[in-house]
């Protein structure tokens, strides 16, 4: 049976401050901890195809891949696929982003199947991509708080 995730958190700072910070691929490597490198293959409209490295497993495999990406500002929505699948059938990524009270709920949504000849099954990545999305979820919240914080420290007082 195909995977499929659904994990969200709120950021207690402006929508608009989230979705710039999560929608900058280049600084993902500074967001994320998993990531080592993003290099950008091309950008056609809106969308962007992009290579992702991870930094080396516990085994010391690195794990690297295309996806494309597409961002919606309008309705503060992003969707996006790996084009190169590795040990996935597919990968769909939606996410969303709204104002709710106290801040900005983030909502992220995948939905993938792995190959029949992948190291791990369907089930296992569910539950590896439940907790790695938590963590990441809460770094991301942690770092963009913080950078709120910074920025209206350092905005000129008005009154």
């Amino acid at each position: 049976m195909p995977g499929h995730t659904e994990n969200e958190i709120t950021v207690r700072a402006p929508l608009d401050l989230v979705w710039d910070i999560t929608n900058d691929l280049e600084n993902w490597p500074q967001l994320f901890s998993e990531y080592a490198s993003v290099e950008v293959l091309e950008r056609r409209g809106d969308t962007t195809t992009f290579r992702l490295t991870m930094h080396p497993d516990d085994n010391g495999k690195v794990w690297s891949w295309v996806s494309e990406r597409t961002p919606d500002e309008r309705s503060r929505t992003v969707r996006a696929r790996r084009v190169e699948t590795g040990p996935f059938q597919h990968m769909d990524i939606h996410w969303e982003f709204s104002e709710v009270p106290g801040g900005t709920r983030m909502h992220w949504r995948q939905d993938f199947a792995m190959k029949p000849d992948a190291p791990v099954d369907d089930d296992w990545m569910t539950d590896n991509i439940n907790r790695n999305s938590k963590i990441q979820m809460a770094l991301i919240r942690d770092k963009i708080e913080q950078r709120d914080r910074e920025r209206r420290a350092a905005a000129p007082a008005t009154g």
